[in-house]
């Protein structure tokens, strides 16, 4: 049995809007087509969450994710990869194609 790594997606319904399905749809095809094994997709309204990460942060935490796909940055305030994410995962956008490692490059 051959070993995939864990990832975690991650979507804001307040960014996505009414393309919220195909972005976890891109999220889900992402998260193959690179060799990972999908745990969930954390989907928050950051609208009436004043802290949107804290249940990502959680999720990631609980099943040792290694990777977190999303759309894009502005899924993250500021558009941002928070620091304190990528110091236990790298973070993978779908659109445009980046890899925010763990190191801090992208690739």
């Amino acid at each position: 049995m051959k070993f995939r790594p864990t990832a975690v997606g991650y979507c804001r319904s307040d960014v996505s809007g009414i393309q919220q399905s195909w972005d976890e749809d891109q999220i889900r095809s992402a998260a193959k087509r690179r060799g990972y094994d999908l745990a969930k997709i954390v989907v928050v309204d950051g609208r009436r969450n004043n802290r949107p990460l804290a249940g990502l942060k959680a999720t990631v935490t609980r099943t040792r994710a290694e990777a977190v796909f999303t759309p894009s940055l502005a899924h993250f305030p500021g558009e941002d990869v928070p620091s304190d994410l990528m110091q236990n995962t790298d973070v993978i956008t779908v659109s445009p194609e980046n890899t925010y490692t763990r190191a801090g490059g992208t690739s």
